[in-house]
């Protein structure tokens, strides 16, 4: 939307809630392969788009009777931002609808759904408006918890675009599946015999007196790694409900070190209360490079939804990699225009549409233009 007064002093938050999402729907659960049960955490498969434009519509009025269908097509994820242009031909750039039908095969359980837009945007699930936002904003993100029976489920997502800036994203996470309880400590295995493996939890080191600490609080089992970034290698897991000292912090007061029995991890602070005022703990590590293998790059840039690698840069390239929402990637190359970054993904270099990243750090004119 257009922003003006308020909304002008809160455009920062476009630029730092988007991370936020997607940091959130991976820091815990793995994706599970796609078998006959579809991705059980993603963006799902067989998505339909039906574009309407909304000559009337505006944010006193989110009245979706007064929109024209202009044309359906099949997309791959609600995965979008179209800045300030048209989302594709035929459709406003402004005052447009846009709703997205899908029916994904999701196992039983709890499932946590997460929608981010700008501007505003309804989740209906089996025919249950769980998210109701069809109001104009800036980015924001939403999140609604509810219990899935399992089998064929249809998933409906409507978008609004008022003015100004148009993103979409829509994903969801298994928080806890259903089946057989297992003891503490107990995790089953996949393979075809469902057997099971004991995990013995990390043992709780001693607090000193006055410490600032951190409980997990929303998570059965946290992953903690050895930086503070979603791509670093895990080194523990932490499990609900225990404590520990928080020895640091990255710059946002997103990441907290903690000290763990021997050694010390990095954990997500979404998934943690902590006991007193996060900002008080010693920032101990640059977000964007402490060891990752972007660090010796210039420019470092993190990726604000799941994008193609590609071979060239231009949509018609070949896609050579898929890479992760949240992922670092260090920035070797660029065109003249600055629409699209060579970067390094995991030893394959490729290109990546920068309308989909944020620059952490370095300055984007002083790569080398090199497509």
């Amino acid at each position: 939307m257009r922003l003006n007064g308020v909304l002008r002093e809160n455009h920062m938050l476009k630029r730092i809630l988007l991370p936020i999402t997607v940091l959130i729907a991976l820091a815990v659960v793995a994706l599970v392969p796609l078998t006959s049960i579809e991705a059980q955490s993603g963006f799902g498969t067989g998505w339909t788009a039906t574009y309407h434009n909304c000559p009337a519509l505006n944010a006193t009025n989110p009245d979706l009777n007064t929109c024209t269908v202009v044309t359906s097509q099949p997309v791959a994820a609600v995965n979008f931002s179209y800045g300030t242009g048209s989302p594709i031909p035929g459709i406003n750039i402004d005052n447009f609808y846009i709703r997205f039908d899908s029916v994904q095969n999701l196992q039983p359980g709890n499932y946590e759904f997460i929608a981010a837009s700008d501007d505003g945007i309804r989740v209906t699930v089996n025919g249950q408006v769980i998210i109701n936002q069809l109001i104009g904003r800036v980015f924001t993100t939403d999140r609604a918890t509810i219990a899935i029976p399992g089998g064929a489920t249809t998933i409906r997502v409507d978008y609004i675009e008022l003015i100004d800036q148009a993103q979409v994203q829509f994903q969801w996470l298994l928080s806890s599946a259903s089946g057989p309880t297992l003891p503490p400590g107990v995790f089953p295995t996949i393979g075809p015999t469902g057997t099971a493996t004991v995990i013995p939890p990390t043992p709780l080191p001693a607090i000193p007196p006055g410490a600032l600490t951190a409980t997990v609080i929303r998570a059965s089992v946290l992953n903690v790694r050895a930086a503070p970034y979603i791509g670093a290698p895990r080194v523990g897991r932490i499990l609900r409900g225990q404590t520990y000292a928080v020895i640091g912090r990255d710059d946002r007061a997103r990441w907290f070190l903690l000290q763990l029995s021997g050694q010390q991890a990095w954990a997500w602070g979404y998934y943690l209360f902590v006991n007193g005022n996060e900002f008080n703990a010693p920032v101990v590590a640059d977000f964007a490079t402490a060891g990752n293998p972007a660090a010796g790059a210039e420019v470092t840039v993190q990726t604000q939804a799941g994008m193609r690698l590609r071979a060239a840069p231009n949509v018609l390239s070949p896609q050579i990699g898929r890479i992760p929402w949240g992922d670092l990637l260090p920035v070797i190359g660029r065109t003249a225009g600055n629409d699209w970054y060579q970067v390094v993904f995991r030893g394959t270099i490729g290109w990546i549409a920068s309308s989909y990243v944020e620059i952490l750090e370095g300055d984007i004119n002083a790569v080398p233009v090199t497509g």
